[in-house]
């Protein structure tokens, strides 16, 4: 089959071309980021094209290699903090990449899967314990209202236009080749042999952290199951929650240092205190969560040592 990932030359859109690859499949991306042909062929692309998610470079895919059978909406805004400083930018990124994406869909490709992925932040704060897709929707930054702009604009196209969708919301997603948010700040620290970590936050900040290569074999694994319905909405989380600090202090245990870890104990603007994922879908899927926490914290700093000592 031929599958189009948006986005794929982010950090999850590679580990999601490597797995589609791997299952068989033909793959074309585009998205942003200057790659080469050999570069794209090495990530696992047939195609990549470097621009916008837009009708001609959707069309220029089309008339190269055909129609796709599924395509993976991963291009978008990817960070709470840059959507507070740059809303309008995020703005554009999720919401208006999707519209353009959906109304070329709608003219020229209506049978074509598509699975977007979307986010735990649309939930928002509030949420105690596990947060079932069917919870009120009350997001904290622009980064989650967009995210849930996009979903209903999927949700539209789907009503009116006959098109068929399945919206999975991802939560704490870390692993290899994660180049910001908090396990490559504290391993940048720990790198620096500072001696105190200050965080923000209380540190007692819950998270469902499930490792980037799990979320790929889910998210090619929605691809290939029977779907009941033309629109669906899927978390993405193991249903294990984790503290902030308890990641830190995982963090620091792999990496062997000494070092401790005080938190500001002040909110973080968009950050609620606990964001778990209700995964009875997932369960109902038979899917399993191959990489447990601890393995995948000690996989993180392998990597970051490798790629920082290269």
């Amino acid at each position: 089959m031929s599958m189009w990932v948006t986005g794929a030359n982010g950090f999850i859109g590679r580990h999601l071309v490597h797995e589609l690859t791997g299952g068989g499949h033909v793959v074309h991306g585009v998205g942003h980021g200057a790659l080469d042909p050999a570069d794209a062929r090495a990530l696992g692309l047939q195609t990549w094209i470097n621009g916008e998610v837009d009708a001609a470079n959707l069309s220029a895919l089309a008339a190269a290699h055909g129609l796709p059978s599924h395509v993976f909406h991963l291009a978008g805004g990817s960070s709470v903090g840059l959507s507070i400083e740059r809303p309008f930018e995020d703005f554009s990124r999720t919401v208006a990449s999707t519209a353009r994406l959906l109304e070329w869909l709608r003219s020229f490709a209506p049978k074509s899967r598509l699975i977007v992925v979307s986010s735990a932040a649309v939930y928002g704060a509030d949420h105690a314990g596990p947060i079932s897709e069917s919870a009120a929707l009350v997001p904290m930054s622009p980064y989650g209202h967009h995210k849930l702009m996009m979903e209903q604009l999927c949700r539209s196209y789907v009503q009116s236009f006959g098109l068929c969708c399945m919206v999975v919301r991802l939560f704490s997603v870390y692993g290899p080749h994660l180049r910001k948010q908090l396990l490559w700040d504290i391993c940048s620290r720990l790198r620096n042999e500072q001696r105190t970590l200050n965080l923000g936050g209380t540190g007692a900040e819950i998270r469902d952290w499930t490792d980037v290569r799990d979320v790929v074999r889910l998210l090619a694994r929605v691809a290939e199951e029977a779907w009941q319905d033309d629109f669906g909405v899927i978390n993405g989380g193991s249903g294990r929650g984790v503290s902030v600090a308890g990641i830190a202090d995982g963090l620091i245990g792999h990496w062997g240092s000494n070092t401790s870890v005080q938190f500001s104990g002040v909110a973080r603007p968009g950050d609620p205190a606990s964001l778990l994922a209700d995964n009875g879908r997932v369960l109902d899927m038979n899917f399993d969560w191959h990489i447990p926490l601890e393995r995948g914290l000690a996989d993180y700093v392998e990597w970051f040592r490798g790629q920082t000592r290269a």
